[in-house]
């Protein structure tokens, strides 16, 4: 189930080099494939490349005749020689419909030598940190950072890193719901929302909607399927969680008595005069499934 609704819906080209490293443009795919983006690829010519010497890929289109995107995503993988091509180079400073940049690992190298991170916050690939910084002075490269947004230009550090750096911007456009849903469906059990340095005023995690206690919902309800389930709190990640069939299924928290489930669709708690929970609609004027004890 897609996230996205057609008229937010993201075109991101993603520039894959030979060389480039699987993981580096896989797991951000995966991130924006479920998202509901569209995202296509583009090298310099249409001819199959090599990732990391094992995966074959045919790219969509070439630069000559790539379509316009909102997003050009770069990765590492032969970033470093990707970025002295001067025809590649050409091509990324004359897109000049993008509204986002982003890369992972060593793709910050086209970035850079594009001239896109001039005065900006950058981070890459540990390995790659002071051969950009001694080459681009212009650029204030980060350490110890797994993503910094500078607002329209997002740059990770290396492969697993990207997968952060897709769900922040999954998270910067769509709500920190989003991306948690995101990182659920995928099982990226360990992602830390927010763990990256985020310079421009539309950090999804600033911004909170001051809610009820999720304490007061935790406990046993009936279900549409005649089998009970239990509502948990999570302590680490302040997330409530139905347990069915043996599986957690986070309910995210929205606006007032309005949750939201692990699919994006709405789930409408109810309290009695007292205060207390009394139960949930899965509709506004459904039935409703009563909190059991």
């Amino acid at each position: 189930m897609t996230l996205v609704k057609k008229n937010q819906a993201k075109r991101i080209a993603f520039y894959l080099q030979d060389g480039v490293e699987v993981l580096d443009f896989a797991g951000p795919m995966e991130v924006f494939s479920y998202a509901g983006y569209e995202v296509f690829t583009v090298s310099k010519t249409k001819d199959p490349i090599t990732s990391q010497g094992i995966l074959k890929v045919i790219p969509d289109y070439s630069i000559t005749d790539a379509p316009s995107a909102d997003i050009l995503a770069f990765f590492g993988g032969n970033g470093l020689r990707a970025s002295q091509d001067s025809a590649v180079i050409d091509w990324i400073q004359n897109q000049k419909e993008v509204n986002y940049h982003f890369s992972v690992c060593t793709g910050a190298f086209l970035l850079a030598e594009a001239g896109v991170l001039d005065g900006l916050t950058a981070t890459t690939f540990h390995d790659a940190l002071n051969t950009l910084e001694e080459n681009y002075p212009r650029i204030e490269v980060l350490r110890d950072a797994r993503f910094v947004d500078n607002g329209k230009v997002i740059t990770t550090a290396g492969i697993s890193a990207g997968i952060d750096g897709a769900l922040h911007l999954v998270a910067k456009f769509q709500g920190l719901n989003a991306a948690r849903r995101t990182a659920f469906y995928m099982e990226y059990d360990n992602w830390v929302p927010g763990d990256g340095l985020v310079l421009s005023g539309d950090s999804p995690y600033l911004f909170t909607v001051a809610g009820p206690d999720l304490g007061d919902y935790v406990g046993t309800y009936s279900h549409s399927s005649g089998v009970p389930f239990e509502l948990v709190l999570n302590s680490n990640d302040r997330t409530l969680y139905a347990k069915m069939q043996g599986v957690n299924y986070p309910v995210f928290h929205e606006q007032g008595e309005t949750f939201s489930d692990a699919s994006g669709d709405l789930v409408f708690f109810e309290r009695d005069g007292k205060g207390s929970v009394t139960g949930y609609r899965v509709k506004s004027d459904g039935e409703l499934f009563a909190k059991l004890k």
